[in-house]
């Protein structure tokens, strides 16, 4: 499951850059879970032709996240906007000092964040 949902996810970002032919094939294997015989029927190629070309394109989209580092940026932009979102969830009973202590930390944070985009 995770390997699917990192096809997905640099899929995202990056399927654009495919050529038509390798969108519809990866689009197929990935996302409508065909099989490779549907898809070679489908494309009028072979089964082995459909598995070379979905293993080039996994390539294609790795080296593109490799260079780019898109994906990476975004998931650690998740990870602090999730942070400053904690932070902004005031308890009851929350000190004046404690209410500064989670400003600072969602300034130095969303810092960072400014840092990763």
């Amino acid at each position: 499951m995770e390997k699917i949902f990192e096809q997905v996810l640099l899929y995202d970002f990056y399927g654009d850059l495919l050529t038509e032919h390798q969108r519809q094939v990866y689009e197929a294997a990935v996302f409508n879970d065909m099989s490779l015989g549907e898809i070679a029927a489908e494309q009028g190629i072979t089964r082995q032709g459909v598995h070379d070309l979905i293993k080039r394109c996994d390539k294609i989209l790795t080296d593109y996240e490799s260079k780019l580092r898109l994906v990476e940026r975004f998931e650690k932009a998740k990870e602090k906007i999730a942070r400053i979102n904690e932070l902004t969830k005031t308890g009851e009973g929350a000190t004046p000092k404690e209410l500064q202590d989670r400003l600072a930390e969602i300034r130095r944070v969303t810092g960072d964040l400014m840092d990763t985009l």
